[in-house]
């Protein structure tokens, strides 16, 4: 089949948007062959190869740039568009999705998912929620092999938005009666549903601060 070559243009709004993007390019497994010329404020990309390699070559470099540009700069209503898996890559670390969303509901942020699981809409800039994710890996390894997945959706996020150690939030729950430890699994588990226990470890948590509050 006969070789063409197409010039297209990449245009970006700063720095750190050209670096990202440069960043993925890397990354991309390009059926095409390309070379890549930056300038101040835009990226020149010369794609060669068929017709039909060129046309896909196109269609994922465009993808990656509105990946970068929906993470990096938030959209009319001021939030910021991620892909879980980009996410979880520059984590270093996956947790659960859902698991993610409480946590930035527990800290006041805006967040929600897309309905199929493929973007998460959030008020936290790129690299914040990058490092809550990270504390999230984190939590998660440190508590794996003593806790059930259901009572792990309760104490990682609550530990992350309320900067708590992760033991002291599974004593607290046992303290209220929430969660038990099972000596024959060597795991603590839930004894109320994960949305009850959640409920009553921050009513807690509230009325603890309004008490140091008012001393």
């Amino acid at each position: 089949m006969a070789r063409a070559k197409r010039v297209i243009t990449i245009h970006v709004r700063d720095e750190r948007e050209k670096e990202e993007f440069m960043r993925e390019l890397q990354r991309l497994n390009l059926p095409a062959f390309i070379y890549v010329h930056g300038k101040l404020d835009s990226i020149k990309i010369n794609v060669q190869g068929t017709k039909d390699e060129i046309r896909e070559a196109i269609g994922k470099i465009r993808a990656i740039h509105n990946r970068v540009r929906a993470k990096l700069s938030p959209d009319r209503g001021g939030l910021y568009h991620y892909a879980p898996d980009d996410l979880f890559r520059d984590a270093g670390t996956s947790v659960s999705i859902p698991i993610i969303v409480k946590t930035l509901e527990l800290m006041g942020e805006t967040v929600r998912l897309k309905e199929d699981g493929s973007e998460i809409v959030s008020s936290v800039p790129w690299e914040e929620l990058v490092k809550i994710v990270k504390n999230l890996g984190e939590t998660l390894s440190e508590i794996s092999l003593q806790t059930t997945r259901q009572i792990r959706e309760v104490v990682l996020p609550v530990s992350v938005a309320f900067g708590m150690e992760p033991e002291d939030v599974l004593n607290l729950l046992v303290e209220l009666g929430a969660a038990e430890w099972k000596e024959d699994k060597f795991k603590y588990e839930l004894v109320k549903n994960k949305e009850h226990a959640l409920e009553m470890l921050i009513r807690h948590l509230e009325e603890e601060e309004g008490d140091s509050d008012e001393d």
